[in-house]
């Protein structure tokens, strides 16, 4: 018999294999100072492109204010227990009322994280009759919810309605064997990608299969819609889908998360939502926090204006000089460029070091080899000169790709991995 251990002494794994010369820099890096446009990386001032402050509300000085005087009255252990059993109170109702009328549905329960908030979800809507029809480019939450459920699921091509619908004409089959039910999971938008899911599309195949709809609008809440209250508010189709869930992580920069839907619905959740029962309640802190957040985005369309100037100026500007960002339709702005990991290291030492840049880099398994992603959030905190310096840093780090500068300063890189 095997030490359970052998398989982590010997394989680190895709990414854990570049550990030594990553680690502290490339991943699990530390920016320091208030969170804004610009922050501090080991010591040097940089253009922060990797936070996901999308509102700009973080350090926003009401926010700050509102937050410290319920840190002041409440602490942070107030209240004490799951919601079930001693954590509930009428400002986690108001909250909830609150965030249901804002998304156009009848009722919502907080969560007390996104990740294991959807996944607790998709736990408790499916039986193992039921079927699963998801995104192939879903979130890793969605994916390991969907990985609890003991029943068959089915995944799509990214986006691709045809491929829909070819699944859900082999879900249904099953379905009338099993009789069970099916669910399809989208996002509202991809975060990797920025591309919108195809929400209009795949509510119109309602009229020929019998399904329910969840949409992942973390990335979308907040950025997207007349008044900012997502993807399915942007494309018309609110009320169709049938259980909504969002974060406060992006826009409304705090922790927690929520769902919404028809009050039975609701009903039914807060009640076999195991992540919730068997968890202490939100913080009192946050959920007042996060009242005050979702009153400044419903009467402050300042704020989203300036988001998306920024993300305009930006995206039409790297379409200028000939990047490639892929068919984004959101805020989230990736570059793709050619070329290996240690080259994508030495290009990224290159932005931070000599242009003050600092953006996320994405590497194969995420995405294919051969490809490096760049992958950026514009924020309301963001400047037009931020994004003009942006601009120039990257018309530089492209050429050096692009003559072997990189790869020649990767070589060192390459021969300490034995590659």
């Amino acid at each position: 018999m095997k030490d359970l251990f052998e398989k982590i002494y010997k394989d680190k794994g895709p990414l854990g294999k570049w550990a030594s010369q990553a680690e502290g820099y490339f991943v699990f890096p530390k920016l320091e100072g208030q969170i804004s446009n610009k922050m501090k990386f080991q010591g040097k001032e940089v253009i922060t492109w990797s936070i996901n402050d999308y509102l700009g509300l973080a350090n926003h000085p009401e926010v700050r204010k509102v937050d410290a005087e319920a840190a002041a009255e409440y602490g942070s252990a107030y209240p004490m227990g799951a919601r079930m059993m001693s954590g509930h109170t009428e400002i986690h109702e108001k909250l909830q009322n609150e965030l249901a009328e804002f998304v156009s549905k009848e009722a919502s329960y907080l969560l007390n994280f996104g990740y294991q908030g959807i996944m607790s979800t998709i736990d408790a809507l499916v039986a193992k009759d039921d079927i699963i029809v998801y995104d192939v480019d879903a979130h890793a939450c969605i994916i390991d919810g969907v990985r609890l459920h003991m029943g068959k699921r089915f995944t799509y091509k990214h986006n691709d309605i045809e491929s829909l619908e070819k699944n859900l004409e082999r879900a249904t089959k099953m379905a009338e064997q099993t009789g069970g039910g099916i669910l399809v999971i989208s996002e509202g938008v991809f975060g990797m990608r920025g591309e919108q899911g195809r929400l209009k599309e795949i509510v119109e195949l309602k009229k020929k299969f019998n399904f329910r709809f969840l949409v992942d609008d973390a990335h979308g809440f907040g950025t997207l819609g007349k008044t900012g209250a997502g993807a399915g508010e942007e494309q018309g189709v609110q009320d169709d889908i049938d259980v909504y869930f969002a974060t406060f992580a992006k826009s409304l920069a705090s922790t927690g998360a929520f769902i919404a839907a028809d009050q039975e619905i609701i009903d039914y959740l807060k009640y076999n939502l195991r992540s919730q029962m068997f968890a202490k309640s939100l913080q009192m802190q946050l959920v007042i926090g996060a009242l005050k957040r979702l009153d400044m985005l419903r009467t402050m369309p300042e704020l989203k204006e300036k988001l998306w100037e920024n993300v305009n100026a930006l995206q039409s500007g790297l379409k200028k000089r000939g990047f490639d960002i892929g068919t984004t339709q959101s805020c989230v702005t990736p570059v793709y460029l050619k070329g290996s990991i240690p080259e994508a290291m030495a290009l990224v030492r290159d932005l931070r070091e000599n242009y003050g840049i600092f953006c996320s880099i994405v590497v194969y398994p995420v995405i294919p080899k051969g490809l490096i992603l760049l992958r950026m959030i514009p924020t309301a905190t963001h400047t037009l000169q931020d994004v003009y310096d942006t601009l120039e840093a990257f018309d530089a780090i492209r050429e050096r790709l692009e003559n072997g500068t990189y790869k020649r300063l990767s070589a060192s890189v390459m021969a300490a991995m034995g590659e």
